[in-house]
């Protein structure tokens, strides 16, 4: 997933400044990248039309998700690289009755929601429509994958 694409240019030097990549860049499988600390996955398995999935799309891959996050025992920070990603984490994890909520949380780049003990991040997605326009750039995604790092460290001690 992001191995190739523009996306995955900003995405993998991001996680490479932040410790958690071996390289910057990831080209195809079997290239040398390794991830620490870190697993990427999406809500969807396909490319939706104009990249806007629509509910019924979302709901039908989203067991996939549910099963990962079920087999992730060791989950402490979550970064949803973009408002859907960010809301379906929240509503697996609290599928999974890890966590609980009211009202869905805000997304927001930057924001950070907290709840049984996960730490969740919301960042704008490097899409090329958010990066060309300068809506997301590399500090800012930086920051978010810093700011991860971080939360990890200290709950390492």
């Amino acid at each position: 997933m992001f191995t190739g694409d523009e996306s995955g240019r900003w995405l993998f030097r991001s996680l490479f400044r932040a410790g958690f990549a071996s390289r910057p860049e990831s080209s195809h499988i079997g290239d040398g990248m390794m991830l620490t600390d870190c697993y990427i996955t999406a809500v969807l398995r396909c490319a939706p039309p104009q990249n806007r999935p629509l509910p019924i799309e979302t709901a039908r891959c989203s067991r996939y998700l549910l099963e990962e996050l079920r087999l992730l025992k060791n989950v402490r920070v979550v970064v949803g690289l973009g408002k859907i990603a960010f809301e379906n984490a929240l509503r697996g994890y609290r599928t999974l009755g890890r966590i609980d909520f009211r009202a869905m949380p805000r997304f927001g780049h930057g924001v950070v929601y907290e709840s049984g003990g996960l730490i969740f991040i919301g960042s704008y997605h490097p899409s090329q429509q958010n990066t060309f326009t300068g809506r997301l750039t590399e500090a800012m995604l930086d920051g978010v994958f810093a700011d991860a790092r971080a939360r990890l460290e200290k709950g390492a001690g």
